[in-house]
């Protein structure tokens, strides 16, 4: 039995890292391409979950909702491209950085002016309750939405891969990520590259949005899973797609079982700040993270 619980816990906790790396990839995307840490994509998560379950609740079809939730989070990555990034082209960073943590103020407030601030309850058709063959065959208790959320971050991972791997787009998009003046250089439209990056990231934010909506609800506080995808990025490094996932999967698992077999010994409630101890450990000894490229500055 002892056995068996730890599966689940591990289960559970791998499975909420899922979730935790489907957000990390909109800053990975956003960062690989501009070299941009975008701090409004907790904000873009929680605009395009309120924005669909709106928009079901006052009557519309699913499957429209969910067209056209995506395309205003398409038109909102080309226009942040267009009003907030390419002014600040060759800026400092640290502008680049405010002027995301401006846009973050602008989303949450633009949301509830359009929606409202109510918190609202999404549903997408998959139970979260456990999966009965599991539990009746190994004793063993996984959501059926969990294993969801894993089967749909894993498709939206493969095809983001082959997208950055084999389309012409894709390989822009990494030219532009080794050297912006080289790419420049051989013709490529730097800012064309940038819009698609952001319009992506937003189709990123709809597909974490709708999973964290259903299970957290659609609320305010759904901003700040983005800290949450913070120790992710450390872990994986801001510039890798597999590292999002690998770093979230440790993240995951690591604060469940912190919190299960750590927790009585503390007080309990280390869940909520156990992964940014891990990260910060992890800062000290490979501050570049598992799939980052270590940066030799030479004087």
């Amino acid at each position: 039995m002892e056995f068996v619980f730890f599966v689940e816990v591990l289960a559970g906790g791998l499975l909420a890292g899922v979730m935790y790396a489907l957000v990390a990839l909109g800053f990975v995307l956003i960062y690989k391409a501009s070299g941009v840490f975008n701090f409004a994509q907790g904000a873009m998560v929680f605009f395009a979950a309120l924005t669909f379950v709106s928009l079901t609740e006052a009557g519309w079809n699913f499957w429209l909702a969910l067209v056209v939730t995506l395309a205003a989070m398409v038109l909102l990555g080309i226009a942040t491209e267009r009003v907030v990034l390419r002014p600040l082209v060759n800026q400092a960073p640290i502008t680049l950085f405010m002027a995301t943590i401006g846009l973050t103020f602008v989303l949450e407030g633009l949301s509830q002016m359009i929606w409202g601030s109510q918190p609202h309850g999404l549903e997408l058709g998959v139970p979260d309750v456990p999966m009965e063959w599991l539990s009746q065959r190994w004793n063993v208790n996984i959501s059926q939405f969990d294993l969801f959320a894993a089967l749909v971050a894993g498709v939206l991972v493969a095809v983001l891969a082959l997208f950055f791997q084999k389309t012409r787009i894709g390989r822009a998009l990494r030219a532009v990520a080794d050297d912006h003046q080289a790419a420049l250089a051989v013709g490529i439209p730097l800012q064309h590259i940038w819009a698609i990056v952001w319009a992506v990231a937003g189709f990123v934010a709809l597909v974490a949005g709708l999973m964290w909506g259903v299970r957290n609800g659609v609320q305010y506080a759904l901003t700040f899973v983005a800290l949450k995808a913070l120790p992710v990025l450390i872990l994986g490094g801001f510039e890798s797609i597999l590292g999002a996932i690998v770093g979230g999967l440790i993240i995951g698992a690591t604060e469940k079982l912190a919190e299960v077999y750590l927790g009585p010994f503390v007080g309990g409630g280390i869940e909520s700040w156990f992964a940014y101890v891990v990260a910060l450990v992890f800062l000290l000894f490979r501050p570049e993270g598992l799939f980052g490229e270590k940066i030799i500055d030479r004087v």
